[in-house]
């Protein structure tokens, strides 16, 4: 790390280049970096540390600077190429973050899904009982002087993951996604594999997914999860429109009772995963129960307000058919007797045709179901497949809505509607908002 030097974020509004540029910052370290001008959520804490954020431009790039790329753009990028052309330091993000790392207890928490949720709330718990940086994709990112624990989201997508080599990682999941990358379920379980490997002191596992029973490391693997095989057991679990409470096991040892003002059967277990990496770093578990019971959630997952027409609005991350099915079953958990409505704008061609009736499983588990037009990316502009495919397999709706006609949403009074979505649902959210007031 140079004090000297400016570093510069190409992409500084992704998800995770956001928080590590905070972390820098953070850190005393210069930082600005460049992206699209148009609004993004995670922009928010970039503009409150006072983070210079230019237009993408390549008079933005000079002498001084050490080049952090964001992993959505390749070395054609007219920036990186005149970094690289100049001899500048230029690294990828997750080399970076590969680097930050040392010298810390790191926990890297992975998986298809939930690991922005899950790290959200190890470093909610953690940071609170000791000095503790930590990354996460929700454009959330602290460093902490002296920091004891680097907890971060380590992402699998093109095997990025595979930089780290941290001293725990909990496992929450392992699906078939990112189709445009892995060509099927075991390439994805490989990675995970290749990722585990590196692991220095234990892996935590969720126990009911068979891709992480096969886990073939020699690294320690403890599994957690509801079932009597499993080393750190959830037991007597009761949801309420309050939250969950349970108690954990480990092994034949009780752990206690814990609550969570959280809904979901997921929330149950990625809370029992973070008890279980606490409980193995002597954490004291009175401080972890007392933690837990203070985490409000991060960005974009579960975030609920209400609106006209005595609407409550939920927004969320959800873009696989898991993560919808785990955000309309904690819905259902806080607001059991009313109407659930899911608005869902798909993400990729490429994941829409792959996952399709996964979607269709999951999306029928709402009361009636909208559909936006398909968010393509920057990778990925077109394809043969669209959302009307998706809303022809659906029992329970599955309308066409646009920013200019929301009138079949306007309709419904007294309910919960979900919009879910990785690309820009957030406007149509804003459009709904503006037509019920």
């Amino acid at each position: 790390m140079d004090k000297a030097t400016v570093y510069y974020f190409v992409g500084i509004k992704g998800s995770g280049m956001s928080s590590l540029a905070l972390i820098l910052h953070d850190k005393g370290f210069q930082v600005e970096g460049s992206d699209i001008e148009q609004y993004t959520f995670t922009q928010k804490g970039l503009a409150a540390a006072g983070i210079k954020m230019l237009p993408f431009s390549a008079d933005n790039i000079h002498e001084g600077l050490t080049v952090i790329a964001g992993n959505s753009f390749t070395d054609e990028h007219p920036e990186i190429k005149k970094a690289r052309a100049m001899g500048l330091p230029v690294y990828r993000y997750h080399e970076f973050l590969g680097k930050l790392m040392e010298g810390y207890t790191s926990i890297g928490v992975a998986g298809t899904h939930g690991k922005t949720s899950t790290t959200g709330l190890l470093s909610h718990v953690l940071s609170h009982i000791a000095p503790t940086s930590y990354l996460i994709g929700d454009g959330t990112g602290k460093g902490t002087p002296d920091a004891r624990f680097f907890v971060f989201e380590a992402d699998e997508y093109r095997r990025h993951f595979v930089a780290y080599h941290p001293d725990y990682a909990i496992m929450t999941n392992v699906d078939f996604d990112h189709p445009d990358y892995y060509k099927d379920l075991a390439d994805v379980q490989s990675a995970f594999e290749q990722f585990g490997s590196q692991v220095k002191k234990g892996i935590f596992a969720w126990g009911d997914d068979e891709s992480l029973r096969k886990l073939d490391v020699k690294t320690p693997i403890y599994y957690y999860g509801t079932s009597d095989r499993d080393d750190f057991q959830a037991v007597n679990i009761k949801r309420t429109t309050k939250g969950s409470s349970f108690e954990v096991k480990y092994h034949d040892e009780s752990l206690g009772e814990f609550e969570i003002p959280l809904f979901g059967e997921h929330n149950v277990l990625n809370s029992t995963a973070v008890i279980a990496v606490s409980y193995f770093e002597k954490v004291n578990l009175d401080e972890i129960r007392r933690e837990l019971l203070n985490f409000s959630g991060v960005k974009r997952r579960f975030s609920e307000h209400q609106v006209g027409g005595g609407m409550m609005l939920i927004d969320d991350y959800a873009h696989h058919p898991s993560e919808i099915k785990a955000t309309l079953d904690a819905a259902r958990q806080k607001y059991p007797d009313k109407e659930i409505l899911a608005v869902f704008q798909p993400h990729t061609y490429s994941r829409t045709k792959a996952l399709m009736d996964g979607f269709a499983t999951s999306l029928s588990k709402a009361d009636h179901v909208f559909l936006t037009n398909i968010f393509s990316s920057a990778r990925e502009e077109s394809g043969d497949v669209s959302s009307k495919d998706l809303a022809a397999k659906l029992p329970n709706g599955g309308e066409i809505i646009t920013m200019d006609d929301m009138h079949a949403l306007e309709a419904y009074h007294d309910a919960v509607v979900v919009f879910m979505g990785a690309g820009d649902i957030q406007k149509y959210e804003k459009r709904y908002e503006e037509e019920m007031k």
